[in-house]
């Protein structure tokens, strides 16, 4: 087995292979986009279940052992790309797609914000991420784990992690715990609508900018200034009294980002912005 050059830890334990095949949702008919697919250890479980597989594989010495592989998987097209620059939605056609990444550690924040950001979203992705990350997408207010990352992946997503995975299933094993976590599509923005979904991440990160601070410390540097001013901050214009425009959204005056739902950060958004 080759070494490990991005990032990788391949699934080495056959068991742990097939216990995240069973937890995906593979019907015949299905187009699956992987991620990382390094040699085919979870491939050929897809190529044998979906009607059709796009295996996205960075590393060009392991794309060419994929591509030898293949020739026994007809419905597997083997793509040699950096997956933050490949257009997941236009790999997939037309098709309803679903999303399997067993994906480098390092990188799965900007992974999470390439799907986000796709303009036509996979139906599910199923992720194998650090532990750690994985109850921050799920984390709900109120608790140390939530922050900038749940809300995101709260608002396009509703996560939940379908099981945990240790070291030793990997090759070679990490120093930390892993999980499966299943994002289904669409999550709380759908109902919000919001028309600058962007903006609004923009706004969520300046509220969780400090998070020991509370949110009218966090904002008032930027909302100093009327609504207008939001994109053109040199405008001289009088500012919002920020205490208020909480007590209109039903949020206290000392109030710190990680107290507030996805929805109540869109309300408080909608009145600044």
């Amino acid at each position: 087995m080759c070494p490990a050059p991005l990032g990788q830890n391949f699934l080495g334990d056959p068991a742990w292979r097939k216990r995240i095949a069973e937890g995906l949702p593979i019907h015949a008919g299905d187009t699956w986009i992987e991620i990382g697919a390094g040699h085919g250890e979870m491939t050929e479980f897809l190529a044998q279940r979906a009607a059709r597989v796009i295996a996205i594989e960075l590393d060009a010495q392991l794309a060419h052992g994929l591509r030898i592989r293949a020739e026994e998987w007809p419905n597997v097209a083997i793509v040699e790309s950096d997956v933050l620059l490949a257009d997941l939605a236009l790999l997939a056609g037309d098709d309803p797609f679903h999303v399997y990444g067993n994906i480098p550690y390092y990188i799965t924040s900007p992974i999470l914000h390439r799907i986000f950001a796709m303009p036509r979203h996979p139906k599910s992705a199923h992720l194998v991420m650090q532990l750690e990350v994985a109850e921050r997408l799920v984390s709900p207010p109120k608790h140390r784990e939530y922050g900038y990352l749940s809300v995101v992946t709260q608002f396009y997503s509703t996560p939940e992690i379908t099981f945990r995975i240790p070291p030793g299933a990997f090759r070679p094993p990490p120093k930390v715990d892993s999980a499966l976590v299943t994002l289904n599509f669409p999550g709380a923005g759908a109902n919000l609508q919001m028309h600058d979904a962007g903006v609004f991440m923009e706004f969520v990160q300046l509220c969780f900018a400090q998070k020991r601070k509370t949110l009218v410390n966090n904002l008032r540097a930027k909302f100093a200034k009327k609504k207008a001013s939001w994109k053109n901050s040199s405008d001289d214009v009088t500012g919002f009294d920020l205490v208020e425009v909480l007590r209109e959204a039903g949020i206290s005056a000392t109030a710190r980002a990680e107290e507030l739902t996805v929805a109540q950060l869109a309300e408080l958004f909608r009145k600044l912005v």
